[in-house]
């Protein structure tokens, strides 16, 4: 097929921004061209939960005037509000709820000159590792279009491997950027904690202090400059350039490797092969490194601590819905797995929520501790690659729905704990053409570390070219 300009597919954020800056594409060439991807590439893979090409085409030429990502369109998860655009949060029962207003995050991407066309499909209030809510039906894995994108950001993670976008926004509390983006195959970087500017939380709220906003993208140099484009104003450590981290490959890294998660459990064979492919690269790179024990924070017990807080958050959250909406509340449009989290959190004694917190804040110094005795930990990032859509569909036993939480997260979670940062670097495909990410972890502050990491290992074992492949192939079946 012809009436999709397959060059511009293959091009990163920072590509297309600087063919508008030397004026070969404007905005509006840009926005027609993404809304023709989603056009054609989105009835198979279901990314997107909505998108308007209306709004999109009056954004666009405002969006020229400058910033590292002029005119390029970009989608946000369904978790972030956005003016103008549906804000469901992946859910029924907020049907028809659009955004008033954003946040100082969201005014930092439009600084940046991103065009924002449209939202990502998420789980329902991003609780579950898989995107197949009820609402709009399952995001489909680019890869093989019969698995899942994971979750929570997989409509995210789905539509930039896809190549929809090159670069789009996406979230991450014990994981949902990263096992996403191992499933996809994609970069997907979780900003140490506070590094970015604010995305409205309740500053209250127990769980917050485990949740990152940041992108997932086909280059470490999107993600780099969406980083740089939205730290927090009182960051003292402010980035470099995605140029001068590009530029400097990092020093002689010490980098302790594990293979049991934070369960004691081992992943599958092609988590292994992945990552003894990863530990082989890092060496003749020039790294340290050193197999180690992996972190121990108290896997089971700390699991048990985040169900009991997001219940408590889900049970609150519901409960300020109910009072706005009134009548129109109806908890029966809530999926079968939220509803089981606020009766989980209905029958919490009263002092669960305070020893839950201190059970979080021990796992999360000892997880820092373990981050802070290497430059960077190596992990798999999910222990297993892309599963079957339907097999832990929010209809399902919460009992497997909440195994699946615990083993999706259970090397991700670690960083999320500390407030570190962390990345998933898509290194592996496994015989079957499935994508695997490799899991580096480094402790707070140490973004610039990682990414200088992450750059290292895109020269040494470049995926773009996969990507590429796949985005053509989904646009042009019949070649």
């Amino acid at each position: 097929m012809n009436d999709l300009d397959l060059p511009l597919l293959t091009l990163d954020a920072t590509a297309q921004a600087a063919a508008v800056d030397r004026g070969e594409l404007s905005p509006a060439d840009l926005v027609e061209a993404a809304l023709a991807r989603i056009e054609r590439l989105n009835p198979a893979v279901n990314a997107l939960f909505a998108f308007d090409p209306g709004l999109a085409r009056q954004r666009a030429p405002r969006a020229g005037g400058g910033g590292p990502f002029a005119g390029v369109p970009t989608l946000l998860k369904d978790l972030l509000a956005y003016p103008g655009l549906p804000a469901q949060f992946g859910s029924r029962l907020l049907a028809g709820h659009v955004a008033p207003a954003g946040s100082p995050y969201t005014d930092a991407l439009d600084a940046a000159g991103l065009v924002v066309i449209g939202k990502t499909a998420t789980s329902e209030f991003g609780l579950l590792g898989t995107t197949e809510p009820l609402v709009n039906g399952p995001t489909r894995n680019p890869w093989d279009l019969e698995r899942s994108a994971g979750g929570s950001s997989g409509g995210s993670a789905a539509a930039v491997a896809a190549g929809i976008v090159p670069v789009a926004h996406a979230s991450d509390g014990g994981g949902s950027i990263r096992g996403p983006a191992s499933f996809c195959g994609v970069f997907g970087f979780k900003p140490s904690r506070d590094r970015t500017a604010s995305v409205g939380l309740p500053p209250g709220m127990p769980t917050a202090s485990l949740l990152s906003d940041h992108c997932v993208s086909r280059t470490v140099r999107d993600s780099a400059t969406w980083l740089c484009a939205t730290e927090a104003d009182a960051t003292a450590d402010a980035l470099p350039s995605a140029e001068a981290l590009a530029a400097t490959p990092p020093a002689r890294l010490r980098i302790g490797w594990y293979r049991r998660d934070v369960f004691g459990g081992l992943p599958d064979d092609n988590a292994l092969a992945a990552l003894d492919e990863t530990v082989a690269l890092c060496a003749a790179l020039g790294h340290e490194v050193v197999e180690c024990d992996g972190p121990e924070v108290g896997g089971s017990t700390t699991a048990d601590a985040f169900h009991d807080l997001t219940a408590l958050v889900v049970a609150g959250m519901t409960g300020q819905m109910a009072a706005a909406m009134g009548s129109a509340y109806d908890a029966d449009r809530l999926e079968p797995y939220t509803r089981h989290l606020l009766g989980r959190a209905a029958e919490l004694p009263a002092d669960r929520p305070a020893e839950a917190v201190a059970a979080l804040a021990d796992a999360g110094e000892r997880a820092a501790a373990a981050l802070n005795a290497y430059d960077a930990l190596l992990s798999p990032t999910v222990p297993f690659a892309a599963f079957p859509l339907g097999r832990y569909a929010p209809t399902a036993d919460p009992a497997i729905l909440r195994d699946h939480v615990n083993r999706v997260a259970a090397y991700t979670v670690v960083a999320s704990l500390a407030g570190g940062c962390a990345m998933s670097v898509p290194l592996h495909w496994t015989a079957a053409g499935l994508p695997m990410g490799s899991h580096f972890a480094a402790p707070r502050g140490a973004d610039a570390r990682l990414l200088r990491l992450a750059f290292q290992l895109e020269r040494a074992a470049p995926w773009i070219d996969r990507l590429n492949g796949l985005s053509r192939s989904l646009a042009c079946p019949s070649d």
